[in-house]
């Protein structure tokens, strides 16, 4: 079903891997010997995630339900991360490409002592902080001036947060969208949780406007876990008050997962205006 999964080095000791749909980026900052560990294991393992989640992708595809039980960790990871949130409709591989980055991370934490790792799966990133150590990430989706999204501004996130994952969502992401936002970056506890909830913001920045072209995802991809959902196909030029009232949406749904503590905080962008939430990312910001 899926090519042999591939591991590269890359230069400043990071490693990419791939395998089917994932595609990583991680880095380890510990003594050499632990590194290196961390490589073979990543090298052992790595290969098992996609097989595992496979076996049990029919169940993935359907809503979270309280009673859902998974073989696979990291199935299970998606299910738990998802199930927060079942208010909404969601389904588990909301949470796919934050879990994965997770189990990578759990992998590469068996090693010995870490000072600080990264694992980048597409822009869902799982991360790990000893005290005083710190992590800088970059904050690219404003796509106003192209297909290439420019990078906004870069975020310091410190151990003493206490938080480990980081993702973005949107329409122009991998993924399906029922919404209209450039992007969405969130900041949360873990990368599983912070995917699903990036998703679900990026879905609520929506506006009934002509400008919109929606499909039915099934139409698009038979197995997509959307069903007929309508999700967005192109979006033309909005109004500055439809964008403003989009942009609102998004900004109420995000205020609610940060009032219930499931995020730390998050950044919508569309058409070149930014909102933001949370105190992490308030430097971001320009009430736009």
């Amino acid at each position: 079903m899926w090519d042999k999964p591939s591991i590269n080095r890359l230069p400043g000791e990071r490693l990419h891997l791939r395998h089917g749909p994932i595609t990583i980026v991680l880095k380890v900052w510990a003594a050499p010997d632990v590194v290196r560990q961390a490589h073979r294991l990543v090298t052992r393992h790595f290969p098992k995630i996609l097989p595992g989640l496979g076996e049990e992708l029919a169940a993935l595809r359907k809503p979270v339900a309280t009673s859902a039980k998974f073989d696979s960790a990291v199935a299970q990871r998606m299910a738990d991360a998802a199930l927060p949130f079942a208010d909404v409709y969601v389904t588990p591989m909301a949470a796919v490409a934050g879990a994965v980055a997770e189990e990578v991370l759990r992998i590469i934490m068996a090693a010995g002592p870490i000072e600080k790792a990264f694992v980048n799966d597409g822009g869902d990133i799982a991360f790990h902080l000893e005290p005083g150590q710190s992590l800088k990430f970059g904050v690219a989706g404003d796509f106003s001036e192209g297909a290439t999204p420019v990078i906004n501004g870069t975020i310091v996130l410190a151990a003493e947060q206490g938080l480990g994952g980081i993702a973005t969502s949107g329409a122009h992401g991998r993924s399906f969208s029922l919404g209209i936002a450039d992007s969405v970056t969130v900041l949360a506890r873990t990368a599983a949780v912070a995917d699903v909830a990036a998703t679900l913001i990026a879905n609520a920045v929506n506006v009934d406007s002509k400008a919109v072209t929606r499909k039915a995802a099934s139409k698009l991809d038979p197995d997509t876990d959307l069903g007929d959902l309508l999700v967005t196909t192109k979006v033309g030029t909005l109004s500055p008050n439809e964008i403003g009232a989009a942009l609102d949406a998004g900004v109420k749904q995000a205020d609610a997962y940060l009032a219930k503590g499931l995020i730390a905080g998050a950044v919508l962008m569309l058409r070149g205006n930014t909102r933001t939430i949370g105190a992490p990312l308030a430097a971001l910001g320009n009430a736009g």
